[in-house]
């Protein structure tokens, strides 16, 4: 059964201004995006990508082209279908776990009673179902970056953005996180759109890899990852790994 297309971006433009001069920061994006998809975007630092993700959130307007999700245009407000999560977990210290997985549920006025029970849930799939009444003082950065996980999905929108959510944390708990991630994504049946600067963990996690050139962004290419289920770290060292690796660092001209 085909997938349903969920994103649809056609020669999006963004130009920031600033008080003497207009900066091109997207040139031109082109990419569709199936529902269920895990979509790895990658690009130099400083190409575009998190204003990409911006725009999908509804959060910065774009300046030209086509930008749809489940075939509707966006409007330049936050969406209610989508959920981000940032490279800090940006947890409110004074809130308890479960309070902060909580707070889209009520920015948005959902029922609470359906909220909490969802919460309580999500946070058994991340892993923290007995840190629902901890503070976030009390947990490591990679259990905080499983609640801030756990947070954008409580509203249960279409598509989650992630802006290099493991960059922050040292390397083996991201490898730790990478398979987390990947479980989860397995689990909770979401689109997720994933930016990161680790080629690796790019192929990794991406059932399709989004690659940016150095800014002004332009999609020098958009292609599927076939390798099979269950991903393991022991695939870095596959020859199939290399493959998409190397192309990825080709398109980067590295």
């Amino acid at each position: 059964m085909m997938s349903e297309r969920l994103i649809n971006l056609q020669n999006v433009k963004k130009v920031y201004k600033t008080r003497d001069k207009e900066v091109l920061a997207v040139s031109d994006v082109t990419m569709e995006v199936n529902d269920g998809d895990f979509v790895s975007l990658v690009g130099p630092s400083g190409c575009g990508k998190t204003t990409v993700l911006k725009i999908l959130a509804g959060l910065h307007k774009a300046d030209g082209g086509t930008v749809e999700i489940g075939g509707e245009n966006i409007p330049f407000v936050p969406g209610r279908d989508i959920g981000m999560v940032f490279q800090q977990a940006l947890l409110l210290k004074w809130r308890r776990i479960l309070d902060n997985v909580l707070l889209p549920a009520e920015i948005l006025g959902l029922p609470m009673k359906a909220s909490r029970e969802r919460a309580l849930d999500l946070l058994e799939m991340v892993g923290l179902g007995g840190f629902a009444n901890r503070y976030p003082y009390e947990l490591s950065g990679g259990m905080q970056q499983r609640a801030s996980i756990a947070r954008a999905l409580v509203h249960d929108p279409k598509l989650v953005l992630m802006d290099e959510p493991f960059g922050a944390l040292d390397a083996l708990t991201r490898e730790k996180m990478n398979l987390e991630m990947l479980r989860i994504w397995a689990e909770s049946k979401k689109t997720i759109l994933f930016v990161t600067h680790s080629i690796p963990e790019a192929v990794l996690l991406g059932s399709h890899c989004a690659v940016l050139t150095a800014g002004p962004a332009r999609m020098a290419e958009h292609f599927p990852i076939d390798l099979s289920y269950p991903r393991t770290l022991a695939m870095k060292t596959s020859e199939e790994f290399g493959v998409y690796s190397r192309r990825i660092y080709k398109l980067l001209d590295m």
